[in-house]
């Protein structure tokens, strides 16, 4: 009984939204996750490092997990896309009752996924795929859709005041982070500049490669970081050249790590993008759980969206309680 209440309550909160439409300590090795008691057994392949924000989406699929009782398999590819092509193929040999995969680089991600959509397994993609999950038969999409957060952003830096913003990429290869720039320009009133400013696992040379651009163009008045680390890169390069942050100089950011939920507060950072990343990670393993028991789906072939919300200095204080809590 309590897991049909459970059920039960979970659907009546999807019928609200579902008509709306990273360090990895081996990528080799699956990590199991939950107590299972149904026998099913359910994949999460992702681009996922472990950093601030995919552990959050790794809490919320072992959650969902124990909730209903599965195995899940948990396997991280650290932005490597051939270890996460590997690692589907690997699940569709192993017959999985359930794929759910980020999608940062369709070339290589969708022959594999349409492979295991072919071998009559249950596909949902999550985080990146808004675009493509059609293509490969996925049942639906949980994220968000990256162009309308980015349409967001360039409406709150055009409340701030800038005319120019840098805004800076992280992963070069993940056409969802360009997406997000893409949809700031849209509409941004000013000119946007974009550009690949190294990696977060080099924040040394990400925030030199900020300070170069910034100085190179003394119009910039903004900046943009498609993700949290490199957004705080972005307010370190900014401050280091002597920038009025949070007067003259704009810095916004997407995602939530504890340094941003701080920078907000403090005034520093204008905003960053949520799209609750643990329901990223909890929903699709429901979803699977759903359609192979009971032969559910949700989202009419639409996506089901989990953002954009906007963490300001207005509710940061109640955000950061929930960050320390490991599920924001």
């Amino acid at each position: 009984m309590r897991k049909l209440r459970f059920l039960l309550a979970l659907l009546a909160i999807f019928s609200l939204f579902a008509v709306s439409c990273g360090d990895d300590d081996s990528a080799d090795e699956p990590e199991p996750a939950s107590t299972p008691d149904s026998g099913l057994i359910f994949h999460m392949i992702t681009h996922s490092d472990d950093g601030p924000f995919w552990s959050v989406v790794k809490r919320g699929a072992e959650a969902a997990a124990a909730d209903v009782g599965v195995t899940l398999v948990w396997n991280p590819s650290n932005n490597d896309p051939g270890v996460q092509a590997s690692d589907i193929a690997a699940a569709v040999a192993a017959n999985s009752d359930g794929i759910a995969a980020s999608l940062p680089s369709p070339d290589q991600l969708i022959p594999p996924l349409q492979e295991a959509v072919a071998a009559g397994i249950p596909v949902y993609t999550l985080n990146s795929g808004v675009n493509d999950y059609q293509s490969i038969g996925a049942t639906s999409h949980v994220g968000q859709t990256e162009v309308i957060a980015g349409n967001g952003a360039g409406l709150r830096f055009n409340d701030l005041g800038a005319t120019k913003v840098l805004c800076g990429i992280q992963e070069q290869d993940n056409v969802a982070l360009g997406e997000r720039c893409d949809g700031l320009a849209e509409t941004f009133n000013g000119e946007v500049i974009q550009g690949f400013m190294d990696l977060d696992a080099n924040q040394v040379a990400q925030e030199g490669a900020i300070n170069a651009a910034l100085a190179a163009d003394s119009d910039i008045d903004g900046f943009l970081g498609v993700g949290p680390v490199i957004a705080m890169s972005g307010l370190q390069a900014a401050k280091a050249l002597g920038k009025d942050v949070g007067n003259s100089f704009h810095v916004g950011g997407f995602d939530i790590t504890p340094d941003i939920i701080d920078a907000i507060e403090s005034g520093e950072v204008a905003f960053t993008v949520d799209q609750q990343q643990y329901l990223q990670g909890y929903i699709p393993v429901v979803l699977m759980y759903l359609e192979a028991t009971n032969q559910n789906t949700l989202g009419g072939g639409l996506p089901i969206l989990t953002g954009p919300g906007f963490v300001t200095p207005d509710n940061a204080a109640a955000v950061k309680a929930l960050v320390a809590a490991g599920t924001r």
